[in-house]
């Protein structure tokens, strides 16, 4: 990160910026819980994006956040909240783990309980964005005419490719699962899966029923293409997904549901538009047939993960199966997917969903 160009942090409407430390790793000891930020910096003005309640000893503030990022404003020994209330002259309490509630700052000034909650929703943000995702937003594409021509497409792949390097019939998805994601999220407790049901309810209100018109949009399953920059070392290669009528639509509805999620913090802004797509090919899957096209790169705990990948030679698949047609489909759901959960059907399950029609 560039001294001068650092990391910028959106809470609240507001953005701060995120000054860079140096963070020292020793072999055998846990990730620092005392990840303590040298922090962010707010406009001389008073911040106005927090409820901040008189009371008859001071003003007080409450933080909403899920259990299991506690921790990471208590800190090893309870290190980082008292960081936290001595810097800022504030007390801080903070549910046991395992209990859900609510943070509470408590101080004599005002701008002293609104710095530490501008600096405990950093490090919610940081240690949140280090969690791995948990769910996404997805159509599912699964109908049996796209099943039936998609294990078409794997057997005439196995028959003609199987010499080429690393192709073979372990990185092919598994049909009951043909999806495309919208977005990838962390929801980390039951409330915040209830308000990711609520925000895809608003968002059918407030611009999907326009969209789509009350109806399912029909759209296509064709054409095979790669992710990276070398069809001879492939890691993932996918089916395009695209209106049958050859409008817009579809690619306005699903920017438009990122975009609202993004402007939530659901989920973490990477792109400006989703790539419309079916993985069809995944190397992830050689050695774990259950793992998914995307992850974070750390666990729970914090630490990162390395996953070695084996490439396969796409070349003659792109040539062969360039136009390949998966067939015609009805997208009339969005739902919240559960990642390394399966239904009865061996379909992802849904722990919501907004219908069109």
């Amino acid at each position: 990160m560039e001294v001068l160009r650092p990391q910028l942090v959106r809470i609240g409407g507001r953005i701060y910026r995120k000054n860079p430390i140096q963070e020292q790793t020793y072999q055998h000891e846990e990730e620092d819980e005392d990840f303590y930020q040298g922090f962010v910096e707010c406009a001389e003005e008073p911040c106005d994006a927090y409820e901040v309640v008189q009371t008859q000893q001071g003003f007080r503030c409450t933080v909403k956040a899920p259990s299991l990022l506690y921790k990471h404003i208590v800190g090893k020994r309870g290190d980082t909240r008292k960081k936290l209330e001595v810097e800022t002259k504030t007390s801080i309490s903070i549910p046991k783990p395992g209990q859900e509630g609510e943070i509470v700052i408590t101080g004599q000034h005002r701008s002293g309980v609104i710095s530490a909650r501008t600096r405990i929703d950093v490090l919610l943000l940081t240690f949140r964005r280090k969690q791995p995702f948990t769910h996404f937003l997805a159509f599912f594409l699964n109908e049996v005419e796209v099943q039936e021509r998609f294990l078409k497409f794997q057997e005439e792949v196995l028959e003609k490719c199987s010499m080429d390097h690393g192709v073979d019939s372990t990185i092919f998805q598994n049909p009951k699962k043909l999806h495309l994601t919208i977005g990838m999220l962390v929801l980390l407790s039951e409330q915040e899966i209830q308000q990711t049901c609520e925000m895809l309810q608003q968002c059918k209100e407030d611009f999907i029923d326009d969209i789509s018109g009350g109806k399912p949009l029909e759209v296509e399953m064709a054409g095979i293409e790669y992710m990276n920059d070398d069809p001879g070392m492939v890691d993932v290669l996918y089916a395009k997904v695209h209106m049958k009528d050859g409008s817009n639509r579809l690619q306005e509805l699903v920017d438009r549901v990122l975009e609202r999620f993004q402007a939530s913090g659901l989920i973490v802004k990477e792109w400006n538009s989703v790539k419309l797509h079916a993985t069809v090919m995944n190397t992830l899957f050689r050695k774990d047939p259950n793992a998914e096209g995307r992850y974070n790169l750390y666990t729970a705990d914090g630490k990162y993960i390395f996953k070695e990948r084996e490439s396969f030679d796409g070349r003659n698949i792109l040539k062969l199966f360039e136009n390949f047609y998966f067939g015609t489909l009805k997208l009339n759901s969005i739902h919240i997917s559960q990642r390394f959960t399966v239904d009865s059907f061996g379909n992802y399950a849904s722990c919501g969903q907004i219908d069109f029609s």
